[in-house]
């Protein structure tokens, strides 16, 4: 398990759950697989997928900022606010005065209502299963950031524009709340995510290339080593031998500190990552390149 243990960098089709969308990895990688971040079905982007014992590491990933861009569609709202959705309202559409007053008033912290339509939880149950049910959902508003958000076009009551976010920030709800700002109804029609703190959609590939996809693992400790969160530490040979046993090594050195000192990538001497493990607890996570007296596994 441990050889197969890896991030990955995916570019998700639009028209696939993000669920679905890992198919093709478990097949190829790892049956065990987990993404850090849902991108829904009609969105497309940047999806960061962990496999095998890496998925442990979800933590790290899901708490980062988000960057999209986000194709608005002003004159109407739908139930769900996205395209695959029923309409329930309608309104004039804004001229692009009021459209880029009202968007640069959203930069900045807020609450924000999360959809209803969302895999969130409401007394125990999805509120997206609740609304279908045709029972009244109160979504609880949510603090976010708002960290930038800059016009590309507007055409035909169509706002095109760059996005950035802190986490557990709704794109959806961003669109109905600006539409609604605007005196005018809106709702998300596309949306594509083209980063994930220090990941960019520009390295990403896709599930349907196997060889890319394969390649794509040996990035593993190269995209590790940007983590503010993860500290880079060096064992020596005696360690790695600990190490391939299973067991938590006693010496290190320390190469690079993370924020919050959490998680460490140890490496050899010769620069090789050979494990991932939680600091706090003293246990390893996964094995990447077991040391076997000088041989890579």
């Amino acid at each position: 398990m441990g050889k197969n243990a890896s991030i990955l960098l995916i570019r998700k089709k639009s028209g696939l759950t993000s669920f679905s969308s890992l198919n093709a990895i478990k097949r190829t990688v790892d049956p065990k697989v987990g993404h850090a971040g849902t991108l829904d079905k009609f969105a497309e982007g940047l999806l960061i997928v962990l496999t095998g014992s890496m998925t442990k590491l979800n933590v790290l990933f899901s708490t980062m900022d988000k960057s999209y861009r986000a194709h608005i569609s002003f004159g109407r709202e739908t139930d769900t606010l996205d395209p695959e959705g029923v309409c329930v309202g309608e309104a004039p559409i804004p001229d692009y005065k009021t459209v880029e007053t009202v968007v640069a008033s959203f930069i900045g912290e807020q609450l924000q209502e999360p959809p209803v339509y969302s895999a969130l939880h409401v007394n125990g149950k999805r509120a997206s299963a609740l609304a279908r049910s045709g029972k009244t959902v109160n979504m609880v508003k949510r603090p976010i950031t708002v960290h930038s958000l800059e016009i590309v076009s507007y055409e035909d009551g169509v706002l095109i524009a760059d996005i950035h976010v802190s986490k557990g920030t709704y794109i959806r709800s961003l669109a109905r709340d600006i539409g609604l700002a605007c005196n005018s109804r809106a709702y998300l029609s596309a949306l594509e995510r083209t980063s994930i703190g220090p990941f960019s959609l520009d390295e990403a590939v896709s599930t349907d290339d196997t060889d890319s996809l394969l390649a794509s693992m040996q990035n593993t400790d190269a995209y590790l080593k940007r983590l503010d969160t993860v500290s880079i530490l060096e064992l020596d040979d005696s360690e790695l031998f600990r190490v391939a046993n299973g067991s938590f090594p006693r010496n290190f050195t320390l190469l690079k500190k993370g924020i919050e000192e959490t998680y460490g990538a140890f490496y050899s001497k010769d620069g090789v990552l050979r494990a991932v493990s939680d600091l706090q607890a003293q246990r390893l996570i996964a094995q990447i390149h077991p040391y076997t007296g000088g041989r890579i596994e």
